[in-house]
């Protein structure tokens, strides 16, 4: 048999078993199991995401006891019923079906809804039989393919460690107006043992646990249990609620720093395989994402992209699945963990060959903003002398200045004057630009980047850390440095990108009160940070 003709059959198999796989989870024609439950089976709410024109995911999962085995689910396949409408009564109906809940995917539901119509807000709720309904979301379908927009606004979040307090900026987040999407960049759960003692103090001045159940998670079972505690939380189930989340990951959702196949303690890479799979396959099962994402024996497919009309092109970018292992420091030599010696042989990648080629090609298209939606700082960035890791965050792009600078230059080529990325992981506000040397601070910019805190990692924090006074002038390529928790809000225009830093004071009690550190914009065509 030819080559070519190995690979079409190949390839016809293989989609003919996907489809047969994606047939299962919708309704057969079979009567399923119609269960008691003990609790509210939507405890852990409902969510969208990735909109489309004509559509969007929307998600729950039943789970009517979240922390018990198999969220006091019965281990069999129930009927979930949908619905989506033009109003929040639900008085115009436009979409209904049913679903199945498997307990092969942690009774998850993802259901793609179509044939909507374009930027304009609709309502969701799902139903079980007679006995519950879910509560209600809201989601905005994204503008035609090439339509003139006039306005855009993001929210951007992550990094919301359940024992770092409570998740009160999500609430503030749930009230912005007329959001039409959330990027969340990643951690979304961590997976670190609990810390007896670690607590918040309510709105009555209680003090109440607030810790992981269980120790470190490694199976599929510890892996669901960790996200149904962490979407038991009130506020984070509003922020889904209120607005589609756009949503990757970043090291916590499997393990701490790790990189493609490789963890941060030195098991075997075979071993560790067997973790990063059930951890992907419980990060789809809790994401509002679609049958793209669906997990496969060699990892998944996160990195994808979604348009807003002609004025914003979003680059969602997987920044661990890809990566070589990390350079060498101080701080991994004196663990002993797994690093790369600095003149190792061979290309260094963050994102892989694929999703580069990939990237390239997403940045040819005509859009008035590209938004590079990623999970590590990639403008260079020199840490206090105090820190103990070293003046470089080697698990950011400064620890991959080769594949750094490949894609610094692939955005100078183009001369684009309009990428914004978007970042995470630092737990800190950060603004700042892209150099086109990275070894000359103040060399042309290509770029402008903007990093925001997290929503609880870190605790309540302060504006300026300890040691931290003299950090902006050693970066003078940055204009902004706190260190409260919060999120950003991008309010996009076809002339400026504008952004909303907000920060909360406190997350350690209940009540943290909001305020905006800072407006900054950037100009199109002219990579920035202004006070606005």
């Amino acid at each position: 048999m030819m080559k070519s003709a190995y690979l079409d059959r190949r390839k016809f198999l293989l989609g003919a078993s996907a489809m047969a796989l994606f047939a299962g989870l919708g309704p057969a024609g079979r009567l399923w199991a119609s269960p008691a439950f003990r609790g509210d089976p939507f405890a852990l709410g409902v969510a969208s995401g990735d909109p489309f024109p004509g559509g969007f995911v929307i998600w729950t999962r039943l789970a009517p006891e979240p922390l018990a085995g198999n969220g006091g689910m019965p281990m069999v396949a129930v009927p979930v019923l949908w619905e989506v409408a033009e109003d929040d009564r639900f008085d115009r109906i436009v979409r209904r079906g049913e679903a199945i809940a498997r307990p092969e995917l942690g009774h998850s539901v993802h259901v793609e809804v179509d044939g909507l119509r374009p930027r304009r807000p609709y309502w969701y709720r799902f139903h079980v039989a007679s006995q519950a309904t879910s509560p209600v979301g809201t989601v905005r379908t994204a503008p035609q393919a090439g339509a003139a927009v006039d306005r855009l606004r993001i929210g951007v979040a992550g990094c919301q460690h359940w024992e770092g307090g409570y998740f009160t900026a999500y609430r503030y987040l749930s009230e912005e107006p007329e959001l039409d999407a959330v990027f969340h960049y990643g951690d979304y759960i961590y997976e670190g043992a609990g810390k007896p003692g670690k607590s918040v103090v309510d709105a009555a001045g209680n003090r109440i646990a607030r810790q992981h159940a269980g120790d470190e998670i490694y199976t599929l079972d510890d892996y669901r249990r960790r996200y149904a505690q962490y979407k038991t939380d009130p506020d984070l189930q509003a922020a889904h609620a209120a607005a589609a989340f756009l949503s990757t990951w970043d090291d916590h959702e499997i393990d701490n720093n790790w990189a493609s196949a490789n963890d941060q303690d030195g098991v075997p890479p075979e071993v560790f395989a067997l973790r990063r799979h059930v951890a992907m396959q419980a990060w789809y099962e809790n994401m509002p994402v679609r049958r793209a994402q669906f997990p496969r024996t060699d990892g998944l497919t996160m990195h994808r992209r979604l348009d807003y009309g002609s004025l914003l092109r979003v680059h969602l970018m997987d920044t661990r699945q890809y990566r070589t292992r990390q350079r060498c420091d101080a701080s991994l030599l004196a663990k002993m963990r797994p690093c790369r010696p600095q003149d190792e042989p061979g290309e260094e990648q963050v994102i892989g060959q694929a999703q580069e080629r990939w990237l390239t090609q997403g940045l040819e298209g005509d859009f008035g903003w590209n938004l590079l939606a990623q999970q590590v700082m990639m403008m260079p960035y020199t840490y206090p002398g105090s820190r103990a890791a070293g003046p470089l965050n080697t698990d950011s792009w400064s620890g991959y200045p080769q594949a750094r600078q490949r894609l610094v230059d692939l955005i100078a080529q183009r001369r684009l004057g309009n990428v914004v990325v978007a970042t995470g992981d630092v737990h800190k506000h950060h603004a700042g630009v892209i150099p086109s040397n990275t070894q000359d601070l103040l060399s042309t910019p290509v770029a402008t980047e903007y990093v925001t805190t997290s929503i609880a990692s870190g605790g309540d924090g302060d504006d300026i850390p300890e040691t931290w006074e003299n950090v902006l002038a050693e970066n003078p390529h940055t204009a902004l440095l706190n260190n409260r928790r919060g999120y950003q809000l991008f309010d996009i225009d076809r002339e400026r990108w504008r952004t909303d830093v907000v920060a909360v004071d406190r997350v350690s009690a209940a009540g943290g009160r909001k305020r905006i550190v800072a407006r900054l914009a950037t100009e199109q065509g002219r990579p920035g940070v202004e006070r606005a």
